[in-house]
C-alpha cells in the first residue's frame, strides 16, 4: 500500500465516524515524525473514540503495523502513530487549545476533500 493510500484510509476512517473539520498537514521536509499529520476533532469522548478505533481498525486491516495509540482511554487527544501517517483526534475544547494547525503553519495542508465523495 502506498503511503497515499494509507493516508486516504485513514482520513476516510475519520470521514465515516463524522470527524468534523479533517485536515492533512503534508510534514515531508518538516518533520522527521511522519510525512502526514491528520487533525480532526469529535464532539464527545464515545465520538473521539469511535473516531480512533475506526482508524485503528482500518489501518490493520489494510496491513499497517499500528506503531502507537496514546489517549485512548481520556479521549482528550488520541495520538495514533501509524508510520508515514500520525492522526490526531481530539475532543472539540482540546483542539482549539493546543491548535497544530498554527503550531505546524509552515506545513502545506494537502486537499483530500475531493477524494472523499
Amino acid at each position: 500500500m502506498s503511503e497515499r493510500e494509507l493516508l486516504m484510509t485513514a482520513v476516510k476512517a475519520a470521514d465515516d465516524k463524522r470527524a468534523e473539520d479533517i485536515m492533512v498537514l503534508n510534514m515531508k521536509g518538516i518533520s522527521l515524525i511522519a510525512d502526514y499529520f491528520i487533525i480532526c476533532h469529535g464532539n464527545s469522548d464515545k465520538q473521539v473514540q469511535a473516531i480512533a478505533r475506526e482508524i485503528r481498525e482500518k489501518a490493520l486491516e489494510m496491513g499497517h503495523d499500528l506503531k502507537r495509540m496514546e489517549g485512548f482511554d481520556e479521549a482528550r487527544w488520541v495520538l495514533i502513530d501509524i508510520g508515514d501517517v500520525v492522526v490526531h483526534v481530539f475532543h472539540r475544547e482540546e483542539r482549539s487549545y493546543y491548535n497544530l494547525e498554527r503550531l505546524w503553519g509552515d506545513a502545506p495542508i494537502e486537499n483530500v476533500q475531493s477524494e472523499l465523495n
